[in-house]
C-alpha cells in the first residue's frame, strides 16, 4: 500500500512528534512493504492549501493510495482520493482561549470540522473523543474509529520490574531532593499554574520533594523548589525513573502519553480526573478533581509520604497500560487506512 502522510508534524518537538515517529518506526516492522511518503513543507505552503486548494498533499509525494493526516491542520485533498484524519482531542474547542490568536487563526484555517467531515474515516485516541467527534462535527459513529496509541517513551520496564533508588529518606545519595515530575508543554491547557500553587500548598504543609517541569513554553512557572528543565529522551527518562510520581493536571486530554511514560519508567501517576483514564492506567493513579489546587497538594503528600502506595500505584498502572503497543497501534491504523483504500 503507498500512504501519502502529512510529515510536517515530526518537526513539532510535543506529543505529535513523538507520536508520528514511533507510528513510522512500528509500520517499518509491521509492514516493510508499504510506502509511507512524507509530504512536508512550510507554513504558507499548507496555508495556501487549505485556502486554495493548492497544493494537494497527495500531489506533494508521489501520490499514494490513501492520505493520512496523523493530526488536524491545514491541508487539501484531491477530490476522490481516500483520506484518513486522526484527531487526538478537540481542544481548541473547548478552551479557544487557551490558545494564541495566531494558533486560533491556524485552526480556523484548517477548517478541521469540515476537514473531518471530508475523512473517509477519523482516527482518535479514546473512547472519551468518540461522542464529542460525533456530537460537535455532526459524523456517524461509524466512521470515528478508536486506535490507542503506543506507550510513549520506550524502554519498557524489565519483567521484574524497574530497579528504582530508595525515595523514602528524603535524599538521594548525591544529595539531591527527590522531585514530583510534569512533563509537556508549559501551555494553559496543561495547568503547570495549578500544579505550582499546589506544590507550594504542598510546601507549606510540610512536602519536602521539588518540582521539576520537562517542557517549555509560554506560561511562566516559579516558586520555591521549582525547576524548569529541557531534556533529552534519555534524559527524560532518567527523570522518570527518578522522580517520586508524573503529575499531569491538564484540564483536558486525548491521550496523555506522560503519566504512562512515567508508569514504563516504573514511576506513579498523580492525575486530573479525566475521563480518559478510565481506558489507559485505570486505577494506577491517584486523581483529584481539575484545577482542585487543595487535592492535588493532598496527593503529592501522600505519595512522598507512602512508598508502598506508590509502589501499589505502579504495579496496578503497568498491568493496566499493558496491552499498549505502537507495532498494534500501527496495525490498527493500517487496517483503517486500507479499508479506505478499498472504498
Amino acid at each position: 500500500m503507498r500512504i501519502a502522510v502529512d510529515g510536517r508534524h515530526l518537526t513539532g518537538g510535543r506529543g505529535i512528534a513523538r507520536y508520528l515517529r514511533s507510528m513510522l518506526d512500528a509500520w517499518a516492522v509491521i509492514a516493510p512493504e508499504d510506502e509511507l511518503a512524507l509530504a512536508s513543507g512550510g507554513r504558507s505552503t499548507f496555508a495556501a492549501a487549505a485556502l486554495a486548494g493548492r497544493p494537494r498533499l497527495d500531489r506533494m509525494t508521489v501520490g499514494g493510495d490513501v492520505v493520512w493526516a496523523p493530526a488536524p491542520a491545514p491541508l487539501a485533498v484531491s477530490p476522490g482520493v481516500p483520506f484518513v484524519l486522526t484527531v487526538h482531542d478537540l481542544s481548541w474547542t473547548h478552551r479557544p482561549e487557551d490558545f494564541t490568536a495566531y494558533e486560533r487563526l491556524w485552526h480556523r484555517l484548517a477548517r478541521i470540522p469540515e476537514l473531518a467531515r471530508r475523512a473517509d474515516r477519523v482516527i482518535t485516541d479514546a473512547q472519551a473523543t468518540v461522542g464529542d467527534i460525533v456530537e460537535r462535527w455532526g459524523i456517524a459513529p461509524e466512521r470515528v474509529v478508536v486506535v490507542q496509541p503506543g506507550p510513549g517513551l520506550s524502554p519498557a520496564p524489565t519483567p521484574g520490574g524497574v530497579e528504582r533508588p530508595d525515595l523514602s529518606a528524603m535524599a538521594d545519595k548525591s544529595g539531591r531532593s527527590p522531585y514530583f515530575l510534569a512533563v509537556g508543554a508549559l501551555e494553559p491547557r496543561k495547568a503547570p499554574d495549578v500544579l505550582v500553587r499546589a506544590h507550594a500548598l504542598a510546601r507549606s504543609q510540610g512536602l519536602r520533594a521539588d518540582l521539576v517541569f520537562a517542557g517549555a513554553g509560554r506560561v511562566a512557572v516559579a516558586g520555591d523548589g521549582v525547576r524548569i528543565v529541557t531534556p533529552g529522551d534519555e534524559e527524560l527518562a532518567a527523570l522518570y525513573a527518578g522522580a517520586l510520581a508524573v503529575v499531569h493536571p491538564a484540564w483536558l486530554e486525548g491521550f496523555a502519553f506522560a503519566p504512562i511514560e512515567g508508569l514504563v519508567h516504573g514511576t506513579p501517576a498523580i492525575v486530573a480526573d479525566l475521563p480518559l483514564y478510565d481506558e489507559t492506567i485505570g486505577e494506577g493513579a491517584l486523581r483529584f478533581a481539575p484545577g482542585d489546587e487543595a487535592g492535588l497538594a493532598h496527593a503529592m503528600l501522600r505519595l512522598e509520604r507512602a512508598p508502598d502506595l506508590r509502589a501499589q500505584l505502579v504495579r496496578t498502572g503497568q498491568t493496566a497500560i499493558a496491552p499498549l503497543s505502537w507495532q498494534r497501534a500501527a496495525r490498527e491504523t493500517r487496517a483503517v487506512l486500507a479499508a479506505a483504500a478499498r472504498r
